[in-house]
């Protein structure tokens, strides 16, 4: 019972959902998107929340077959087997780190909007390692405080956003909706709108891999996911209606465009308030990422994946050697200043989860396998969702998708060198719960 207690019930999974999604993004991308499709970004958001709703979907259906670490790489490896399975979990495991390391820097380059000290040289290079290394020593001495903290950090970066929306409703001028659709608009610009706003609702694949630490996760786990998304889709439309109801074409050229039209109807004292909401939102995310990555890596070493070291846990039940191995390779990263690379990489090969992850619903349902929850409509889900990733695949920059594909081959002979591993201990890739 003891143990039961610690574990996150129904209510820390939808708040995790939001603190995982919510960062950096919905601060920074209603200008961007404006810029790109004008008023018409209120529909290109509307597109992004179906097919980010859609995806979630699937997860949320795959999540209800299986009470173990992993998420994506558990239902990809159930669906097609240990090689895809290897490539998926290894990759979302790099890729949270390279998540974490970009969001520790991002701390601080916010923070020293407000303490220039910390912009560069020593003072930033101390914040950034301390902001890892704090965070995992907190992941390190159990699962509560990180749930307290999460909750904590959410609800705090929640309160800036609702009133912001509650506020600006009231300050909205129906001439900045027009015209509705741009002159000149392309199909071009639409999909690179929506790949631009597609950044700000990621994060929920990385929920799955956290389910042994939840309570009921084949109920829980889909269920939260649902509705976190539900309240992120809503927040994130409004702040684009407010922001373009308040700022007009002003928006296309405004770098903070939320703390702008917080300043135009709240003062100066509603800027900063959006500005303290920014650096809760990115603690939140690094909260977050302090939470899953470890899991990330256990869930690997659980299955033979990485070597049996890794399972190591502390006495207070959390994966110390998964965090020890996190932390070391997220410090170097974020101290390496090449984030814009990272965070490509990062981009792109979401989708390599994404996919996949939508097609294993349909092997799934022709193996009979039964989910907790189940998408309605048949295959329609999973296949439009699969078509529609793989049409703003073609739409991305080709730098960036080479770089994802190419992080993907590197990943190739780990994968040999694993199967040696365990040929040599006796050991084989172990098959989902």
């Amino acid at each position: 019972m003891k143990k039961a207690e610690k574990k996150f019930g129904l209510p820390s999974i939808i708040l995790l959902v939001i603190n995982a999604i919510i960062g950096t993004g919905i601060f920074l991308l209603p200008g961007k998107a404006y810029a790109l499709a004008g008023t018409s970004s209120l529909f290109v958001y509307l597109f992004v929340t179906l097919l980010a709703g859609s995806m979630a979907l699937c997860f949320a259906e795959a999540s209800g077959l299986f009470r173990s670490n992993g998420g994506a790489y558990v239902y990809v490896k159930e669906a097609f087997g240990n090689f895809a399975g290897f490539e998926v979990g290894f990759m979302k495991y790099i890729v949270q780190c390279i998540a974490w390391a970009t969001m520790a820097a991002g701390f601080a380059t916010a923070l020293s909007a407000l303490v220039p000290s910390f912009e560069g040289g020593l003072p930033r290079a101390l914040l950034v390692t301390g902001v890892i290394v704090g965070l995992s020593l907190v992941n390190y001495f159990g699962i509560n405080l990180v749930k307290y903290i999460s909750n904590f950090a959410t609800i705090g970066k929640l309160v800036p956003l609702v009133i912001f929306i509650a506020v600006g409703i009231f300050f909205l001028k129906p001439a900045n909706f027009q015209p509705l659709v741009p002159k000149g608009m392309t199909t071009h610009d639409f999909s690179e709108a929506a790949i631009l706003i597609f950044y700000a609702f990621t994060g929920f694949e990385s929920i799955g891999t956290a389910a042994e630490d939840m309570e009921n996760p084949k109920k829980n786990l889909p269920v939260g996911i649902i509705i976190g998304m539900s309240i992120i889709a809503l927040i994130y439309f409004m702040i684009q209606v407010v922001s373009i109801g308040t700022l007009g074409p002003a928006l296309a050229d405004s770098g903070t465009p939320v703390v702008d039209a917080m300043t135009t109807f709240l003062g100066s004292a509603g800027g900063l308030l959006v500005s303290a909401g920014t650096l809760i939102s990115i603690g939140g995310i690094n909260i977050a990422s302090s939470f899953f990555n470890p899991r990330g890596c256990l869930a690997l070493a659980e299955r033979n994946m990485l070597p049996q070291f890794i399972l190591k846990k502390s006495k207070y039940g959390t994966p110390s050697a998964a965090i020890l191995i996190t932390c070391l390779l997220t410090v170097p990263l974020a101290l390496s200043g090449t984030f814009s690379q990272l965070a490509a990489i990062s981009v792109i090969s979401r989708f390599s989860q994404y996919i996949p992850t939508c097609l294993s619903i349909i092997v799934f349902r022709k193996r009979g396998m039964k989910s907790t929850f189940r998408i309605p409509g048949g295959y329609t889900i999973p296949l439009l969702s699969t078509i529609t990733a793989v049409w703003l695949l073609l739409k991305a920059d080709k730098v960036k998708l080479l770089i994802g594909l190419g992080a993907m081959i590197i990943i190739v002979p780990i994968y040999f060198l694993m199967k040696a591993y365990n040929a040599r201990h006796g050991l084989a890739f172990k098959d989902s719960d």
